[in-house]
């Protein structure tokens, strides 16, 4: 299996056990209060909502990732999301194992 299907697969995952902060008011959220351990927006999102997020990402350290399109991010959780973050450690790190192997 490709690492991107893994990483896709390891999202949904996170989704059922609750572990993910779906939408932007959300993802803030989790945002200011440190929760967010990554972050994945998709590729094809307005330059808007791009300089949003790196507006409240800017002083955090948290990785963004857009190696995905909302579609792949849409198939992946199930419903319609385009920004999606990732509050569990364990989680976050076999994604960011897996996005460094080679997406």
């Amino acid at each position: 299996m490709q690492n991107k299907q893994k990483t896709l697969n390891l999202l949904g995952l996170a989704q059922k056990a609750g572990k993910l902060a779906t939408g932007f008011d959300a993802v803030k959220i989790s945002l200011s209060k440190n929760q967010a351990k990554l972050i994945f927006i998709g590729n094809d999102v307005s330059q808007n909502t791009k300089d949003k997020l790196n507006f409240f990402i800017r002083k955090k350290d948290v990785k963004l990732v857009d190696t995905f399109s909302s579609a792949e991010i849409t198939q992946a959780l199930g419903k319609e999301r385009k920004l999606v973050s990732v509050t569990d450690s364990g989680f976050s790190k076999a994604m960011i194992k897996n996005l460094n192997e080679g997406v």
